[in-house]
């Protein structure tokens, strides 16, 4: 027998998903150094199994509301909205979950905002309690993000005076304008792209990544797609100079948003601008745009070399794990070539993706919005570093643009999986906190199971 499905059972059953995150975040999530509980202790346990629990129950919460927004009488775009905020509420006050980076942010903004050079030293050089926080893999690496993103931190650091639970709330403010711009922007984008708004809402802002690695974990993406949403509807009206503004502000948050400036020309030569004026006009504004952010975030151009800023030595890319196979392979060998393993096969992935993107835009030139989309999720996926946030570049965008149901199941599904691949502490799991987190998504089923029983039971003086 079916679950029962409404709006208010989706909502009610997302809110006790992200409420479960939050509380069990409170001693298994990425906490401040002095916070920090033993893996094995007692209430980090607990924790673990809420957060896991909670994951489970907000998985199951976005299944059932796409079954709602799949139905005869769906939900509109303006109560996917609410049923967002209400989802997205007990993560706001929340600690850090499923990564540490929001503190690198915070003391790479205070090393610009002291007047270091983020691009050539690591937070150790600026010491101290901020500092500390950063995850020790990234205690000597150089930023790799963009004047834009990095002028904002430095202007939360000088707000917040380096004060951490301010700067973490300003952070996770930051990423909220961001998710708050995605969702104002996928309406427009489905619209264009004859899809459905709020099936293009639901797999695009109301998905589990979002929730968990957006909200939750305050990253920078959301700012980054934000803006990049945006140039694209200012890009689909009368305003394709302000597009080519915002997405390349977009790309000085993270290069990868550098490819919208290709939707950008696209949708000018779809709406009758000859081809090299709108490349002409495009290129002029992101050049413009690039040197003015850049003059007052005052971060000069190191970020250019900072693109290829090394990746986490156990980073589980498809190329970074191939690479560390063929290595293992040559060395057992006796092969004196295995130290170039990974970096071969890092090239031969950017290799790869070259020759996608080039594909998919020669097929897809009049779907730009799709091909964006779709270039996104190759790099994402062929790209020397991935993590589980990272298939939110391109799934944005296939929300908005994808030409058929099954393509949007297939990203809901990996979006579905992803949502569990990551610890609410952000580090490594060892065996006895993985036996933990399929503990805690037992119980979310358990709780799902009980709901479901009580919702075929009629209540006292009613027949079935």
């Amino acid at each position: 027998m079916a679950f029962p499905v409404d709006l208010r059972r989706c909502q009610v059953l997302g809110l006790a998903g992200t409420a479960f995150l939050a509380l069990g975040g409170e001693t298994a999530g990425a906490l401040p150094v002095q916070d920090l509980l033993a893996p094995a202790s007692a209430q980090a346990a607990l924790g673990l199994v809420g957060v896991y629990c909670g994951v489970v129950l907000l998985i199951a919460a976005w299944v059932l509301l796409g079954r709602l927004v799949r139905g005869p009488h769906p939900p509109t775009p303006r109560a996917l909205l609410l049923v967002l905020a209400v989802w997205a509420t007990p993560l706001l006050l929340a600690p850090p979950l499923f990564s540490r980076d929001v503190y690198s942010y915070l003391a790479q903004g205070a090393m610009v905002d002291a007047h270091m050079d983020v691009y050539t030293h690591g937070p150790d050089r600026l010491g101290g309690p901020l500092a500390d926080e950063v995850a020790p893999v990234w205690q000597h690496t150089a930023a790799p993000y963009g004047p834009a993103f990095l002028a904002l931190a430095s202007a939360l650091s000088g707000l917040t005076r380096g004060q951490l639970p301010a700067g973490l709330l300003g952070m996770r403010l930051l990423a909220l304008l961001g998710v708050a711009l995605m969702a104002a922007a996928l309406p427009r984008l489905a619209r264009h792209s004859g899809a459905d708004p709020a099936a293009a809402l639901w797999l695009g802002a109301l998905n589990p990544l979002v929730l968990l690695h957006l909200v939750a974990g305050a990253h920078n993406d959301a700012i980054m797609l934000g803006l990049l949403g945006l140039g694209l509807v200012a890009a689909l009206g009368r305003w394709p100079v302000l597009g080519a503004v915002l997405v390349t502000l977009a790309a000085l948050v993270k290069a990868p948003a550098a490819l919208g400036l290709l939707a950008v020309v696209a949708l000018q030569v779809r709406s009758g601008r000859r081809p090299l004026r709108a490349t002409v006009t495009t290129a002029a504004a992101s050049a413009a745009t690039t040197v003015t952010a850049t003059a007052l975030a005052g971060t000069g151009y190191g970020w250019i070399r900072a693109l290829d800023t090394p990746v986490s030595p156990h980073n589980w890319a498809l190329t970074s794990l191939l690479g560390r196979a063929t290595g293992a392979l040559l060395d057992h060998l006796g092969s004196g070539l295995a130290p170039l393993a990974v970096p071969a096969w890092h090239l031969l992935g950017l290799a790869v993706t070259a020759l996608a993107v080039l594909l998919i835009w020669l097929r897809l030139r009049p779907r730009p919005v799709y091909a964006l989309g779709l270039s996104l999720l190759v790099v994402a996926v062929f790209g020397p570093a991935i993590r589980p946030w990272y298939v939110l570049w391109g799934l944005f965008l296939i929300a908005a643009a994808a030409p058929s149901t099954s393509v949007r199941h297939r990203v809901a599904a990996l979006a579905g999986v992803l949502a569990l691949a990551v610890l609410p502490s952000g580090g490594p799991a060892d065996l006895g906190q993985l036996v933990l987190a399929v503990c805690g998504g037992v119980l979310g089923v358990v709780v799902l199971w009980q709901a479901h029983l009580a919702a075929q039971t009629p209540a006292p003086g009613r027949t079935a």
